[in-house]
C-alpha cells in the first residue's frame, strides 16, 4: 500500500467493489434504522495471498453489530454452519474520527487502545475474483466478535505476542502480527477512504478488527474452544457447541 490515495481511488471504483459495498452498506443501513447498534468495522481478505486470490488491489471492508458483540469465554451454537473460522486479530478502538485522505501518522494519532478479538465467520463460499460483490455483499460472513476485558491506550505494536491455542496446545506464536494484515495505520487510512467513498465516516468510538494475523483457522468438527493471548495486553477465548 504504497500510494494509499491513488490505489484506494483505483479500488472503489472496481465494479465488483462498489457492486458489494452498495448492497452491504444499504443493509447496514436498514439494521440501523429498524434499531440496531452499530459497533464499527472489520477489514478482511488482506493477506497477500488472499489479494492475489481475489484479484484486488486493497483490503474488503465489512461491519460490525452491537447484536453480534460477545464477551470472552462465551458458547457459541455453530450446528448447521457450513464452515466456522475463528480469527485472532488486533482491535483497534478509535478515540476521533479518521477522515478520508489522512496520513498513516494522523491514523496512529487516532487509536485510543488495542484490544485482543477473535472474528468469528460462517464462510458460505470461497473468494474469488469473479464473485468478490458477493462476498461483500454477505458482509465477508461476519457471525460475531469475542472481546476479552483487556486493552491498551496507544497503537504501538512493536512489543506484542501473540499466541494461538488449539486443543490444548500452542498453535502459532508470532512477534509480527502485522506481517500478514500490513500496518494499522495503513489499513484504516485504507477504510476511511474505503467508506467515504459510499458515504460513510471512521468515527471516534468505532472498534475496528483489523484481519487475521495468522491464515484463517478452519475450525474442525471435534474442536470446541479456541484460545488467543496478546501478550501483554490480555487473552480471549470462545466455545463452540454443535
Amino acid at each position: 500500500m504504497t500510494e494509499p490515495r491513488e490505489l484506494q481511488m483505483k479500488f472503489w471504483e472496481d465494479p465488483r467493489v462498489a457492486r458489494g459495498m452498495t448492497a452491504q452498506l444499504a443493509e447496514r443501513r436498514k439494521r440501523i434504522a429498524s434499531g440496531e447498534k452499530p459497533l464499527g468495522w472489520k477489514i478482511g481478505f488482506g493477506s497477500p495471498s488472499a489479494l492475489q486470490r481475489l484479484a484486488i488491489a486493497a483490503p474488503l471492508s465489512g461491519y460490525l453489530m452491537q447484536a453480534g458483540l460477545l464477551p470472552s469465554g462465551a458458547t457459541i451454537d455453530v450446528k448447521g454452519w457450513t464452515q466456522l473460522i475463528a480469527e485472532p486479530e488486533l482491535g483497534v478502538r478509535l478515540g476521533s474520527d479518521i477522515a478520508a485522505g489522512s496520513t498513516a501518522a494522523a491514523a496512529h494519532a487516532a487509536i485510543a487502545s488495542l484490544t485482543p478479538a477473535i472474528e468469528i465467520i460462517d464462510l458460505a463460499f470461497a473468494g474469488s475474483p469473479g464473485n468478490v460483490d458477493a462476498v461483500l455483499g454477505r458482509n465477508i460472513f461476519q457471525r460475531h466478535v469475542v472481546l476479552g476485558g483487556n486493552s491498551r491506550d496507544g497503537g504501538d505494536t512493536s512489543d506484542l505476542t501473540c499466541r494461538i491455542v488449539r486443543r490444548g496446545t500452542l498453535a502459532h506464536e508470532t512477534t509480527t502480527p502485522e506481517t500478514l494484515t500490513g500496518k494499522l495505520p495503513d489499513l484504516l487510512v485504507h477504510l476511511a477512504d474505503m467508506l467515504d467513498g459510499f458515504g460513510e465516516k471512521l468515527k471516534g468510538g468505532d472498534l475496528v478488527i483489523c484481519g487475521s494475523i495468522v491464515p484463517p483457522p478452519l475450525i474442525a468438527p471435534d474442536e470446541v474452544e479456541f484460545d488467543y493471548e496478546v501478550e501483554p495486553i490480555g487473552a480471549v477465548s470462545v466455545k463452540f457447541a454443535r
